[in-house]
């Protein structure tokens, strides 16, 4: 008889010990925690997925949070200061931030004062109206200031859904792709899940990230189910970002 049910497998299932590159733990700085009760509680669910490493990824956006080397540093240490001992002693944090393509940016990056994820892996991210207009000269710039480009979450930004191919023009520029995990469900709406599938499938997606601003999403994250071809594709890509960005 043939078999017609494929096995599944739940997400939290593949990531032991994962390292996320994108979450928004840091209390009090952005749309994520709110305060350091809520970013104790955020890391212990964290926690409980699988993760053991976090690079916090506060945004860096002029009109709506204007963080600094400063207010991310001091959110940064209010959280160390309050993080129980019994806790922290089982994980590894680091601050790094989450920076919007604006004309703020390219004033940090002319000054080379980022916060990058590891070494000069810098995340970015774009409106999700409509790209900058100088997108790929500011990859451009960003590559011969010594950074590597890190795009959040591309499959959410349906100015390219009905255009593919553009995919494929920023990986030949040199972005590297990372995917949140929750895409892989309806959490942001089909379009979204089906570009997410979409990228995963032509092998243009080469990082991992929870993008975790809340316990519903955690919630969510817990119970993604995926099938074993599915799995294992996600597997890879959570080796992957655990063997660039592990501080250990």
């Amino acid at each position: 008889m043939l078999q017609i049910f494929s096995k599944k497998q739940f997400l939290k299932d593949l990531m032991e010990d994962f390292v996320d590159i994108h979450n928004h733990i840091l209390p009090g700085i952005d749309d994520g925690a709110k305060n350091v009760k809520e970013s104790i509680d955020l890391i212990n669910k964290l926690k409980d997925l699988g993760v053991k490493q976090f690079i916090t990824t506060p945004h860096i956006m002029q009109d709506f949070y204007p963080n600094t080397d400063e207010t991310i540093g001091n959110a940064y240490e209010l959280l160390l200061e309050n993080l129980p001992k019994k806790l922290q002693s089982g994980i590894t944090l680091n601050p790094a931030a989450e920076y919007m393509l604006d004309s703020n940016f390219e004033k940090l990056l002319n000054e080379g004062d980022l916060f990058t994820l590891k070494g000069n892996y810098v995340l970015v991210e774009m409106s999700y109206f409509q790209p900058p207009i100088n997108l790929e000269l500011l990859i451009f710039k960003i590559k011969t200031k010594g950074f590597k480009p890190v795009l959040a979450h591309p499959e959410r930004y349906s100015f390219y859904h009905q255009n593919l191919d553009y995919y494929d023009k920023l990986k030949q520029l040199g972005c590297f792709f990372q995917l949140n995990l929750l895409s892989l469900s309806d959490h942001y709406g089909k379009s979204v899940e089906k570009t997410a599938n979409y990228l995963i499938e032509k092998e243009l997606i080469d990082f991992v990230g929870t993008d975790a601003h809340n316990t519903t999403h955690i919630e969510k994250l817990s119970n993604l189910v995926f099938d074993k071809k599915t799995s294992e594709k996600i597997s890879y890509l959570i080796e992957n970002t655990n063997t660039i960005f592990s501080v250990i």
